[in-house]
């Protein structure tokens, strides 16, 4: 299983765009054939250097990723995630 996680620390950091980037996100759950589970989280912390966002993906291989970043959905949902944010890491794993 891959577990792909991404971090984002969002340009307007208050709660309505915090809340809108999150309902965008959830909006991957149940879409994307290829993706296992996803799960979205804010942080409880808030600060500088503290990002806003954690989006964690579950996919079955890493060949379900190029899938999934070529779905419709996820296009739409990059495309506003990438201008709402400031910056963004990820992380990918294998378990």
């Amino acid at each position: 299983m891959i577990v792909n996680n991404l971090i984002i620390k969002l340009k307007n950091r208050d709660q309505e765009s915090i809340n809108n980037a999150v309902n965008i996100l959830r909006s991957l759950k149940g879409n994307i054939p290829v993706l296992i589970d996803s799960q979205v989280e804010v942080d409880v912390n808030s600060g500088k250097s503290t990002y806003d966002i954690i989006l964690i993906n579950k996919f079955a291989s890493a060949e379900d990723l190029p899938v999934y970043l070529k779905h419709p959905v996820h296009v739409k949902v990059a495309e506003y995630i990438t201008n709402a944010m400031e910056t963004s890491a990820s992380l990918c794993f294998e378990i």
